[in-house]
């Protein structure tokens, strides 16, 4: 695939759009807090792969710590400030609340409401370093080497911050008297799996993002 994606191969890029989309499109709206503003980060991202792909190494393995590098690097120029994020969260959230039900599906989507607004509040805590940490490594699971190279920081750096962040949401939990199901009160806003190959739209995806992650690290 590293090979096909560096040589420009167009099927490369469409297998890899299949097979990254939904965890780009979810791990942007965790840092941006707006599912519109997601989907353009997602797009950008995929151009700005397209654009960088001679920088790929023909050597490793899977490309999505790269991508979720691009989408975080994009994300950052959407929502440097936390009051933006704050905001944002707060109209997302509100936004989820206000959708009418069916019968049948009232239990589970309440219930994803909850989780997706305790998920919005606990993330606005964060400053923007920490959440982006928090993002990688427990909303898309990655180990701390994936992700400190996404973001181009030193291993340990990403130790640190994510550390900090673990006590601020443990913090938060207490306060909005939530107890943690998981050893972190993050553990509900895991993603989704990587390997599902969904469709190429991933427009209306909006509870996979609070869904727990069962993945193992790539």
């Amino acid at each position: 695939m590293r090979t096909r994606v560096r040589a420009g191969e167009s099927s490369a890029f469409a297998e890899l759009f299949d097979s990254y989309a939904r965890a780009v499109y979810n791990h942007a709206f965790r840092l941006t807090a707006d599912w519109s503003v997601a989907e353009d980060v997602m797009a950008a991202t995929f151009l700005e792969a397209w654009r960088l792909r001679d920088r790929v190494d023909a050597e490793g393995g899977s490309l999505r710590p790269w991508l979720l590098g691009i989408a975080t690097n994009t994300a950052r120029n959407q929502y440097r400030s936390n009051r933006r994020y704050r905001a944002a969260a707060n109209a997302a959230a509100a936004a989820e609340l206000s959708v009418p039900d069916h019968a049948d599906e009232v239990a589970d989507r309440v219930d994803d409401r909850h989780r997706l607004t305790l998920a919005l509040s606990a993330l606005a805590k964060l400053r923007r370093p920490e959440r982006e940490v928090v993002t990688l490594c427990l909303g898309e699971g990655l180990d701390y080497e994936a992700a400190a190279l996404a973001l181009g920081i030193p291993v340990g750096t990403v130790a640190s911050r994510l550390s900090r962040a673990r006590k601020k949401l443990r913090a938060h939990a207490e306060d909005a008297a939530v107890r943690p199901a998981a050893g972190t009160p993050y553990e509900k806003v895991r993603g989704n799996r990587e390997g599902g190959r969904p469709a190429r739209q991933t427009r209306g995806d909006h509870t996979s993002v609070i869904r727990p992650a069962q993945e193992g690290h790539r």
